[in-house]
Order: C-alpha cells, then structure tokens, then sequence
C-alpha cells in the first residue's frame, strides 16, 4: 500500500467502528519523507510524502475505509526531561541543548531530549537537575538549522544569547 498524504488526525477525526491498525514509528522517523514499514497487524506500508517540511504526528490518519483505518503512533523512548523553574532558565538550558544542534521538545512545561549520557551529564553539572524518564516525543520544535558562528553579532552589537538573558530577566 502507498500513502502519498495524511487524511486527518484522530484528534478530530472520528473512527467509530473501525478497526485501527497501529504503524509505530520512533521519533525520529516522524521527519522522513519516504517510509516503508510494516504496521501491527503486519500490513506493509510504503509513505512517500511529497510536501517538504511535513511531520508526522501521534495519531495522524494515513488510510482508512469504512472498515479499517491505519493510524501513527509514536513510540516512546529514554528521554532527558528537564522541568524548568523560571523563564531564565527556560531559556538558558534550550540554548544549551539547540547550540549542541540537538532535536528539542516541549511537553507539558517540561523540555524533552533524547537520551544521551554526555549530554545528560552536561546539564546535571549545570545544575538543570535533569532526570531519565520513558516518554513519547512528540512536538519536536520546528527550527531550522542554517550555518552560523557561535559569537554571531547582530546589528544591535547584543549576541543571540544575550538577547535570550535580556528576554527573560525583564520584570
């Protein structure tokens, strides 16, 4: 079967009587353009999304008929889940995590990574007070990552972290 686009969510699409078969994918997949995989009930499945910049999400709708719909779920994983207590801090960890051009989440007022032990151990001596936890990844930020130097001044004379420090020690 080839799915060239998503028909809906099941956020506001309703599947009332009708068997959805699951296709889990990781969180890293949610960004392919060209998947093939094969779903739950062991149905093969090839996406060929043509729209550029289009992310699947949990609950997408890829197929259905009036008997059977094949719906995304997201698979969870070890993540790096980070409450922070301010908007400082907020923004000074994101910062740290997008300079190191990481894939980022925000769920729940909570900032999500995916596992990994140096960066863990980079934002526990930072005092972030991170903790490993099992979660579905699923509103990854949508930044784009273009060349840039690290010390990048802008015409203001301020850096971009500067300006992240300026935003949010304002009272």
């Amino acid at each position: 079967m080839i799915i060239k686009e998503i028909i809906g969510n099941t956020a506001f699409l309703s599947l009332a009587n009708r068997t959805v078969d699951y296709l889990y994918l990781e969180w890293f997949e949610t960004t392919k353009r060209i998947i093939r995989k094969e779903t739950a009930a062991g149905q093969e499945v090839a996406i060929k999304l043509l729209q550029e910049g289009l992310r699947l999400q949990e609950g997408d709708v890829l197929w259905v008929n009036e008997s059977a719909a094949i719906v995304v779920s997201i698979i969870a994983c070890e993540a790096i889940v980070i409450t922070p207590q301010s908007l400082l801090q907020m923004g000074t960890v994101c910062y740290e995590i997008g300079n190191k051009h990481l894939p980022l989440f925000i769920q729940d007022d909570e900032v999500l990574v995916p596992y990994e032990a140096p960066l863990f151990r980079l934002l526990a001596a930072s005092g972030y007070q991170p903790q490993i936890k099992t979660r579905k990844l699923l509103h990854m930020l949508k930044a784009n990552v273009v060349p840039h130097e690290h010390e990048r001044v802008s015409k203001s004379g301020e850096t971009l972290f500067t300006k992240i420090l300026n935003l949010s020690t304002k009272s």
